[in-house]
């Protein structure tokens, strides 16, 4: 069971929701500030956001900018209910994969970089991380800049840093958001993200655009809503501070021998390739494990996210690396293997486990087409399936006499093409 804290952060996240501790641009949801008082949304928000004045000043947010941002400043307690929702259903890790890898998403990658290939060489020159890694994050986090979120960032982290839980993170992104402001790299119109705050092309937290955000086009801004290169090569300094190697892997998918036992194996548990070598393992299409600048001596991490029947892989710092920007394994996988395709390599070699493999987002629309055409009322046909598409699936699992589990695999998509082809012919 896969749960995890991605942003196509406010939408995939719809998915998947986050961890029991929001975790974003590797950053956990708590920090140094004091706490503050919780204030119900029949109380005063405004009597809160004067409270924080003197932490903000404290911070380095001039009080002239404080006031100027918060004078009119309402709340939006719809965040509160996403910093809460618990959704009943988890994400298969195949699910998840299938929906952020897909031939879609591969082939408007290998487009963007084509056409921003110039400044993605320079990126690589200057940081040392792959053009293909730096689009892949781009690709899951925003969808290239399609997906950057619609919340007023303000609004959104003002309310969470006076109602709900972990107030003190919150709180401290509010004040970096008034820092940048204050600075003049951005206005505030484009300081719109997602509900808790990260926002961009690369979905950075305010925090973390203070930290690593770089002007790389040279306009005196470091601007990651407007500014495609900016944005891209502040995506690779983060790879680079978080330990990213130049010209080693992230990993490979490997063969293990089928008497061999995973238990206590995983990622941070990284042993030398000749360790493994000496196990048996070998890469999954039987080559051996040293290759491309490894040695012997290069130390990686055995990580089967599905059980040993499902693939397995071999990861080295890189995927470190790319696990920082948001912490789950399935985030860094889906990651590490979109800038495998997007450098013409094939799919996994193994199949994972399971008998409904999981459906593409083009094929998350055709079964969302079908629900409408069926008279459910699930929103919009946009390939992201969430409570009412599967409470819908459900409904037609049951109907058509499939177990009722609310996937939206391969299984109900076939059925359904079957009964659309039947009811074409009457």
């Amino acid at each position: 069971m896969i749960r995890l804290a991605s942003v196509l952060g406010s939408v995939f996240l719809a998915m998947t929701q986050a961890h029991a501790e929001l975790i974003i641009n590797g950053q956990p949801a708590s920090s140094n500030l004091s706490p503050a008082p919780s204030f119900s949304a029949q109380n005063n928000f405004q009597q809160c956001i004067a409270n924080l004045r003197s932490q903000a000043i404290a911070s380095g947010v001039n009080g002239s900018t404080y006031d100027r941002y918060t004078q009119n400043l309402m709340p939006d307690y719809s965040v509160i209910d996403k910093l809460n929702y618990q959704p009943e259903f988890s994400t298969p890790i195949w699910d998840y994969l299938s929906g952020l890898v897909d031939e879609e998403r591969v082939q408007l990658g290998q487009q963007k970089l084509a056409q921003h290939r110039d400044v993605l060489n320079r990126v690589a020159s200057v940081y040392g991380v792959p053009a293909e890694t730096v689009v892949a994050v781009w690709g899951v986090e925003s969808n290239f800049g399609g997906i950057s979120g619609s919340y007023p960032l303000l609004q959104a982290l003002g309310t969470l840093s006076c109602e709900g839980r972990r107030q003190s993170y919150f709180r401290g992104e509010f004040f970096a958001t008034m820092r940048i402001l204050q600075r003049g790299d951005l206005s505030e119109s484009q300081m719109k993200g997602s509900w808790a705050g990260a926002f961009g092309h690369t979905q950075f937290m305010p925090s973390t655009y203070e930290e690593l955000a770089v002007d790389f086009d040279g306009d005196g801004r470091r601007d990651l809503v407007s500014s495609t290169s900016d944005a891209l090569a502040s995506t690779a300094n983060f790879l680079k501070k978080r330990g990213w190697q130049t010209g080693q892997p992230w990993g490979f998918e490997v063969r293990i021998p089928e008497a061999m036992s995973i238990n206590g194996e995983g990622r941070r548990n990284k042993k030398s390739l000749s360790h493994w070598m000496s196990r048996g393992l070998v890469r999954a299409d039987g080559g051996s494990l040293i290759q491309a600048g490894l040695s012997s001596s290069s130390n990686a991490g055995l990580m089967a996210p599905a059980g040993a029947n499902g693939p397995v892989f071999l990861v080295f710092k890189n995927f470190d690396a790319i696990y920082s920007y948001n912490a789950a394994e399935s985030y860094a996988l889906a990651i590490a293997h979109l800038s495998d395709r997007l450098q013409g390599k094939a799919g996994f070699s193994k199949s994972w486990p399971t008998a409904d493999a999981g459906t593409s987002r083009a094929e998350r629309r055709e079964i969302q087409q079908f629900l409408i055409n069926r008279g459910y009322d699930i929103g919009a046909v946009d390939g992201l399936i969430g409570d009412k598409s599967r409470q819908a699936i459900r409904q037609e699992q049951t109907r058509l006499g499939l177990s009722s589990t609310g996937r939206a695999g391969q299984q109900i998509l076939s059925v359904i093409r079957n009964e659309n082809a039947k009811n074409m012919m009457q």
